[in-house]
């Protein structure tokens, strides 16, 4: 509706004109402050301004009127306009809220080390990310999702190493002294008898085989995560393996040119002179890359396949290395505004009230296929997109399993049950409410449908401002209102029964497709006891 409304007014007045909703609703379903920016031009006021535009709309199959309200151009649109689209909307289900963008994207995100299966601050840039690349797909980016693999470094000794400590410990019985630094939690067990039945109870013994154990380990780990994001559905395209990338660091560091130099023995990149605290170091006194290295490698890589824009999606923790990389980004002859990194802040978990209890089997933290399996992936995919993903989130798991409208999921999958099970009672076939028109709703059906239908305008704003707890605060006002509207409206039996089921049907449209978007089956019944709620 709204680029409809955005593409006749900018072919009237001849420039792009900003849209907003009127705080009162009843002054109609599109404003524009044009008039104020015109009256600057026109050395009037914009009061005046607006009455003379306002009078200068002849009847149109888009507006029912047009009017000026303090300075602001009022847009209502006409009752044919959305049965229209209403219409359109239902016939063409799959092509609801779809564009053609067209931008070549590349998302990066989730990237946690191959060390331990993904933890619940993980799950969130994983969501997040995993939301952002259905929106997009939806608007036509042609976007690539992509997992950066850090399988380089100490790290993945230290996996190495924490197998053979294990399974000395509980394989081979020994009383075993453990280091300050090991990973620890049950995941390790199976790795363990995986190393054992594949080369032997010898490994846990043999120091000169744990990097050959812990390239076996990372792999089987980096298994357990791809498990894990596949049972929130979320799949990747590409994955990168840090490893791979070093033999390319000598003409990347080349390619810097005066971006770096050499000083106490190390070489550094210029970095301060980006915007950065200060320079830093990108190989040591004894020869070896950097971490900050391997992350120039990767991102000369990603720039040399040629996408239009790259987006990335770090844990909060990693702020500080924006300005770095971006410097990098510069020096290797690259715009650096291409790169946009957003930033996925900490989880806090609460059940009944107190703070969650860890797990044995995570070692110190709570991991996601643990939530997962407490409160399914829709609600925890639900929670997680359902706040900005640059703030502190706190949730209480026990709200979420819940089974009555404080439990958001629940009382969303609810309204778009209710609708089934509303039109499955009617005596009209589906095609004959099809085909009914949606004019003459009185106005709180008229106001439901322009609900139903701004849909795309809401898959369009929560992408192009990264925010995309837009979708289910919209979902969730959506579900409130078609509760409300039931509750108030007698559907069947309404002489204009026809016509409200067809109403109905456009809002499971727009629920179903917004909890697609959020990787969220909709039902078309709840279970017998959820419908007797």
């Amino acid at each position: 509706m709204k680029q409809r409304v955005s593409a006749l007014l900018r072919e009237k007045f001849g420039r792009e004109v900003v849209l907003e909703k009127p705080k009162d609703r009843t002054f109609g379903h599109f404003a524009t402050p044009i008039a104020f920016s015109l009256a600057k031009e026109l050395k009037k006021s914009p009061i005046v301004v607006a009455e003379e535009l306002a009078s200068s709309f002849e009847e149109s199959e888009i507006f029912s009127s047009v009017a000026s309200v303090k300075g602001y151009l009022n847009f209502r649109l006409s009752e044919n306009f959305l049965h229209e689209y209403g219409t359109w909307a239902l016939h063409n289900q799959a092509q609801f809220g779809k564009q053609e963008k067209k931008e070549k994207i590349l998302l990066e995100f989730v990237s946690a080390n191959p060390t331990g299966p993904l933890h619940i601050g993980h799950a969130r840039g994983a969501v997040y990310g995993d939301t952002l690349l259905r929106l997009a797909r939806h608007l036509g980016y042609d976007i690539t999702a992509e997992y950066y693999v850090n399988d380089a470094g100490n790290q993945i000794d230290l996996l190495g190493l924490s197998i053979q400590l294990e399974g000395r410990a509980t394989v081979l019985g020994e009383d075993v002294a453990y280091p300050e630094s090991y990973y620890r939690g049950e995941y390790l067990a199976p790795l363990v008898r995986g190393a054992v039945e594949r080369f032997g109870k010898e490994i846990l013994q043999d120091e000169s085989r744990q990097k050959e154990l812990a390239l076996w380990a990372k792999d089987a780990v980096m298994n357990i995560i791809v498990k894990d994001l596949g049972d929130l559905h979320i799949f990747f395209d590409t994955f990168v393996y840090e490893s791979s990338l070093y033999d390319d660091w000598e003409r990347v560091l080349h390619k810097m040119g005066e971006g770096v130099y050499e000083k106490e023995g190390k070489i550094w990149i210029a970095s301060e002179s980006r915007d950065d605290e200060k320079d830093r170091v990108v190989v040591r006194e004894d020869g070896r890359p950097t971490y900050l290295a391997g992350d120039i490698v990767y991102h000369n890589q990603k720039f040399e396949r040629g996408y239009e824009h790259y987006i990335n999606i770090w844990g909060a923790d990693h702020h500080g290395y924006i300005s770095r990389v971006k410097a990098a980004v510069s020096f290797l002859g690259y715009e650096p505004r291409k790169l946009e990194v957003l930033l996925s802040q900490m989880v806090s978990l609460l059940k009944d009230g107190e703070p969650y209890k860890m797990s044995k089997r995570a070692g110190n933290v709570i991991l996601m296929s643990e939530i997962v399996q407490e409160i399914g992936s829709d609600a925890l995919r639900f929670i997680f997109a359902s706040k900005k993903s640059d703030t502190a989130l706190e949730f209480d798991i026990s709200e979420f399993k819940k089974q009555d409208s404080s439990n958001p999921i629940f009382y969303i999958q609810y309204a778009h049950a209710r609708i089934h099970t509303i039109v499955g009672k009617s005596n009209f076939t589906k095609e004959h409410i099809l085909e009914v028109s949606l004019k003459g709703l009185d106005e709180n059906a008229q106001s439901l449908l322009f609900e139903a239908l701004l849909l795309p305008e809401i898959i369009e704003d929560a992408f192009s401002s990264r925010q995309v707890q837009k979708l289910p605060d919209y979902l969730k006002a959506l579900a409130a209102s078609l509760h409300r509207f039931y509750y108030e409206c007698r559907i069947i039996g309404n002489e204009d029964e026809a016509k409200l089921l067809k109403l109905f049907l456009v809002v499971a449209l727009s629920l179903k497709t917004g909890l697609s978007l959020m990787g969220i089956e909709a039902k078309n019944r709840m279970s017998k006891e959820e419908e007797e709620l």
